[in-house]
């Protein structure tokens, strides 16, 4: 998937046959890849746009559908080159369920049949885990308010590392 602009891409592929083929291709074992725009249409839930800054905020943040390939993560990218972190947290704050993957430029995410991610580049891929979610303020929260979030766990990973999403265990590079 080319680069660019993610709502372009899922409005222009998304309930398309070519939509439905890339998932089913996938589904059977074929790789599907992105890059920058590319990369966030990946995932079913999508960050179609969103204010940059370190603190999470109502409404600061749009989700669109993306093309499907997973539903475990959200993903963001270009991620510490525009300070994108609170736009991720704020994606994960209304889709709790869901881990989030800060992709740096020139880094890539491998993501395998057994959900496990493979670090390459060199960057850093970043994963918030809200699995342990202890308290959010995003029920309550109107726009333009700071949204609480306690019990994030963060990963910052490079070169090597591996992450599992099943058991939401990483390893760095080097050690696995």
């Amino acid at each position: 998937m080319t680069g660019g602009n993610q709502l372009r891409l899922s409005t222009v592929l998304g309930g398309t046959i070519i939509a439905t083929q890339l998932r089913r291709l996938n589904a059977s074992g074929v790789h599907v890849a992105g890059t920058s725009a590319g990369a966030a249409f990946i995932s079913e839930h999508m960050i179609a746009f969103g204010a940059e800054g370190a603190t999470p905020v109502a409404g600061n943040v749009t989700l669109a559908p993306g093309l499907g390939l997973t539903n475990r993560v959200i993903v963001d990218q270009h991620f510490r080159q525009r300070d994108r972190l609170g736009r991720l947290m704020t994606a994960l704050a209304y889709n709790p369920f869901a881990q989030g993957i800060g992709l740096d430029e020139d880094t890539a995410a491998f993501i395998s049949s057994n959900n496990c991610i493979d670090v390459v580049g060199a960057g850093a891929l970043t994963i918030l885990d809200v699995g342990d979610l202890e308290y959010s303020s995003m029920a309550s929260a109107r726009a333009g308010d700071t949204v609480e979030l306690i019990g994030v766990r963060l990963h910052v990973l490079s070169n090597g590392a591996h992450y599992n999403l099943s058991t939401r265990k990483a390893t760095p590079g080097g050690q696995g």
